[in-house]
């Protein structure tokens, strides 16, 4: 059974739980929110699921709202974006490689971790709490060394942890400050161009982002949407809305018809970038050359309806094409499953997207166990596949069409590089496109960030085919 599908009365996140008599201390209950996180993290640890999906579905069950589920969220949100960092502290409180660990043991001790350093839950609660849960997950032999490893965490805090490790190599303390992968630290640090800003990308990425909502034109104003989901007017997209408070986006009514849907608003202003340059003879032919899930060609396909256009929404995957179809649904969108680089529908386009797939480093703040699942090998075959995908964008647009490029991803073998390399097209000025936007760099192209701009560090670049 699919967990997303129905509610019925089983569990949807089943994890590997063993009850056992005797021991002190309150049991966790089923709708603790720190069990609630531990399973989350199970989740994430032994079944490689994304924390975005398995959380809200837990919240469902358990019907847990409020503070309890707010609690449970940062618990669970907060432990895997600091994960390096509080196995770091682990290790040297064990004296043992985390590695060592069973896995839910190590997830409950990182549990313990992040309440005793970085928020305000008191430590005998903490320790205590602990204590119980991983009794409950991992048998009672366990409570011991579990109560013994996070009194040693709870005898310092945060900083004086942070100062006891470092190695005074720059990267690596950073690394170990602001819990990413050293490779990344270098990467964000080669395309901010320095280190002075780098300290304050990396804090970017652990802070909780608020959910951004996009009013599709002519369907529902920004305001409108604001005002029936008690939001507030994005900074810089004519159409995002940025939630105040948590929750459940898909219960908000204009997102369940399809008036608006759930889209970074960095993602919405590279989107709009593409409609927005003018173009010379005919104008009603848009492609989307990667669509899935489908955000960027909705907004697209909501602005092409209004000027009498029409999108063809390519997807390799077939259930991302799905989902292209259900989130474009009553838009002039036809969704083509295809593999982009080799798609050939017998004619050209005037204008067209390339959303490539990436590393996907520029959404680590909303996809917390993202940071510790990639790793630098990965990204030359992403790079490949990258210059593929612009060269068949090239090849079906037609002269004088225009071409954006964008990743959610500020790696510069990704972004800058991929651009540069391609043939038949001249750059524009991107930034000329994204009015009123400070900090986007020398250009053409433009590189948002978190810290920056409070969007996704989103990459977009524009090229016009030559004749």
């Amino acid at each position: 059974m699919d967990p997303g599908t129905a509610r019925d009365r089983r569990d949807p996140i089943r994890v590997t739980e063993r009850s056992t008599p005797g021991g002190t201390g309150r049991a966790a209950t089923d709708d603790d929110p720190r069990l609630i996180a531990y399973r989350a993290l199970a989740a994430v640890t032994e079944d490689d699921a994304y924390a975005n999906l398995v959380l809200p579905r837990l919240l469902d069950f358990h019907h847990l709202g409020g503070r309890d589920a707010a609690f449970a969220t940062e618990l669970a949100y907060g432990t895997l974006r600091n994960r390096g960092t509080l196995d770091a502290v682990i290790e040297a409180a064990a004296r043992r490689e985390a590695a060592r660990i069973d896995p839910p043991v190590l997830d409950v001790l990182r549990l313990g971790a992040y309440q005793l350093l970085k928020t305000r839950v008191a430590a005998h609660a903490a320790v205590d709490t602990s204590v119980s849960l991983v009794r409950r997950v991992a048998g009672h032999r366990t409570a011991g060394f579990v109560n013994a490893v996070l009194r040693k965490v709870s005898q310092r805090d945060a900083g004086s942890w942070l100062d006891s490790l470092a190695t005074g190599d720059p990267v690596a303390d950073l690394a170990l400050e602001f819990a990413h992968p050293e490779w990344i630290v270098r990467e964000f640090a080669r395309s901010l161009g320095g280190d002075d800003e780098l300290a304050e990308a990396l804090g970017a990425d652990n802070l909780a982002p608020s959910v951004h909502l996009c009013a599709r034109p002519g369907l529902i104003t920004p305001e409108e949407l604001a005002a029936r989901a008690d939001g507030l007017p994005g900074y810089w997209s004519r159409y995002a809305v940025h939630l105040t408070e948590g929750g459940d986006p898909g219960r908000i009514p204009a997102i369940a018809d399809g008036r608006a849907h759930v889209q970074d608003e960095g993602s919405q202003l590279l989107a709009e970038s593409l409609p927005a340059v003018p173009v010379e003879g005919p104008d009603d032919r848009w492609l989307d050359l990667c669509a899935g899930p489908g955000g960027k060609a909705a907004l697209l396909g909501a602005l092409a309806a209004r000027r009498g256009a029409a999108v063809t929404a390519v997807e390799v995957a077939e259930h991302r094409a799905e989902l292209v179809r259900k989130t474009t649904r009553g838009l002039p969108v036809d969704v083509v499953h295809a593999d982009g680089r080799e798609f050939d529908p017998g004619h050209l386009f005037d204008r067209v997207l390339v959303d490539a797939p990436c590393s996907g480093l520029g959404a680590l703040r909303r996809r917390p166990e993202a940071r510790w699942r990639r790793s630098a090998d990965d990204v030359p075959d992403l790079v490949g596949l990258q210059g593929e995908l612009l060269a068949a964008a090239v090849r079906l647009t037609r002269p004088g069409g225009v071409i954006a490029y964008v990743t959610c991803s500020p790696v510069v073998s990704e972004t800058v590089e991929i651009v540069g390399g391609a043939s038949g097209v001249d750059p524009l000025d991107t930034r000329r496109f994204l009015p009123d936007m400070p900090d986007l760099g020398p250009g053409p192209h433009v590189q948002l960030w978190p810290h920056r701009h409070g969007t996704d560090a989103m990459f977009g670049a524009l090229l016009r085919r030559r004749d």
